[in-house]
């Protein structure tokens, strides 16, 4: 593969998951009833958003819903008090 072709498909697969991770973002903020910022924090704080980066590939295949589900909990394991 080509070095512009290799480059073309890394910052596409950035590009997926940055999207990803902002749609479940707002998905949780909507779920709680906070704001985006509001829950970007409480996910990086409570370690949602590594949990979302280190299991991207299994969790991008599941609903949205799920990544929520997902995400209250490791939150909740990780001294979070959100809950579903």
């Amino acid at each position: 593969m080509a070095r512009n072709q290799y480059e073309l498909l890394m910052s596409r697969e950035l590009q997926n998951r940055i999207s990803y991770f902002v749609c479940c973002i707002t998905a949780f903020a909507n779920q709680f009833g906070i704001s985006p910022r509001a829950a970007y924090s409480y996910l990086d704080r409570f370690k949602g958003i590594s949990f979302l980066n280190e299991c991207y590939e299994a969790e991008h295949q599941l609903s949205i819903a799920d990544a929520v589900s997902d995400l209250a909990t490791i939150c909740q394991h990780h001294g979070g008090t959100l809950a579903l």
